[in-house]
């Protein structure tokens, strides 16, 4: 019990994706944080579909640990959204919705607009050299994302976050990249569940490359500017995606 409580007054460093949204070193992890890392990286990837029941003895399993890193990881990712507490009924992935997914774009922009301005307005030349360094990252799978985007999906999403964190972590708040991250994550959850993802490249990558060109010229409001209509523009193709898989859903479930 008192490490459980010397853990959570860690704040956002305590687990699983850091201030900066990237998971820790395997020296620093624990079980339950591998527990958690897993389980986050299932859901967001949507290896569990909505609504699917989390049974603890199949996640023991699943991820080869005991009791108590299954619990840990399930109260912690029921307190980022990305797990649905029932009470006595035990814990589920949460169901989608077009209003959850206008919910979480607004926060991300709110919070990501915040934490860039910050960065722009701080970072220093290393924050602008990992900014390259993760755009160069992307850049290098656009093609192959669009050949083979089975094989490079999970690949692409990580940089894809890389960039993003890279951008921001300039900020000097850690709060501020911890809840940016948790929005983040949701996001992700939504475009992997509904994007088929050459819909995406190369307009993203010519997005992304706008928004580091701002950030790095020191210009705020263009900075921002992009990356708010970036977020958005990923919406509206979530949407249009899930409006197009509901009669799939529904003669789905008729033919049952």
């Amino acid at each position: 019990m008192a490490e459980r409580r010397q853990t959570e007054t860690l704040g956002p460093k305590a687990w699983g994706p850091n201030a900066a949204g990237r998971l820790k070193p395997d020296a620093a992890r624990t079980l339950s944080d591998d527990a958690i890392r897993g389980l986050h990286e299932d859901i967001v990837a949507g290896r569990f579909q909505p609504g699917e029941k989390l049974k603890p003895e199949d996640l023991k399993t699943r991820y080869a640990v005991g009791t108590s890193p299954i619990r840990e990881a399930l109260l912690r990712l029921s307190a980022e959204g990305l797990v649905l507490s029932e009470g006595q009924r035990g814990f589920r992935v949460p169901p989608t919705s077009e209003a959850e997914l206008d919910d979480i774009a607004d926060v991300r922009c709110t919070l990501s607009d915040m934490a860039l301005r910050r960065a722009v307005a701080r970072g220093d030349d290393e924050w602008e050299a990992r900014i390259v360094a993760a755009f160069h990252r992307l850049q290098v799978l656009v093609q192959p994302m669009i050949e083979d985007p089975d094989t490079h999906r999970d690949q692409w999403e990580q940089r894809n976050r890389d960039f993003h964190a890279a951008l921001e972590e300039g900020c000097g708040s850690p709060w501020l990249l911890h809840f940016s991250n948790i929005a983040y994550s949701q996001s992700e959850r939504y475009r992997r569940r509904f994007v088929h993802y050459p819909v995406l490249l190369p307009k993203a990558q010519e997005e992304h490359a706008a928004i580091m060109e701002a950030a790095l010229a020191r210009d705020a409001e263009t900075a921002c500017r992009h990356l708010l209509a970036h977020i958005m523009d990923g919406v509206e193709i979530v949407r249009a995606a899930m409006r197009q898989s509901l009669p799939e859903r529904e003669k789905a479930r008729a033919s049952r």
